[in-house]
C-alpha cells in the first residue's frame, strides 16, 4: 500500500474516533470516566494534528480554499438569527 493512502486511511480512522469521544464525553455522568475520555481525545487530536501536517506537507491533503468574510459573516447570521 502506498503511504499516501496509508495516510489518509489513518486521518479518516482518527477522525472517527474523535467523533466517537465526543458522543462518549457528553453521555457519561461518571467525572473520572470522562476526565480519561478527555485525555484520549486530546492524545487523539494531537496524533491528528501531526499526521494532517505530515499529509500538507507532502500533498497528501489539500485544504479546502479558505472562506471570504462575506461567506463567515453569512454562516454566523444563520446561528445567529434564532438567538
Amino acid at each position: 500500500m502506498q503511504e499516501k493512502y496509508m495516510v489518509t486511511d489513518s486521518l479518516a480512522c482518527i477522525n472517527a474516533e474523535l467523533e466517537k469521544f465526543g458522543n462518549m464525553i457528553a453521555q457519561t455522568d461518571n467525572k473520572q470516566l470522562k476526565q480519561t475520555l478527555k485525555t484520549f481525545r486530546d492524545n487523539c487530536e494531537k496524533s491528528q494534528e501531526e499526521l494532517y501536517e505530515m499529509a500538507r506537507s507532502k500533498n497528501y491533503y489539500i485544504p479546502a480554499q479558505q472562506a471570504t468574510s462575506q461567506e463567515i459573516q453569512r454562516v454566523k447570521g444563520l446561528f445567529t438569527a434564532g438567538m
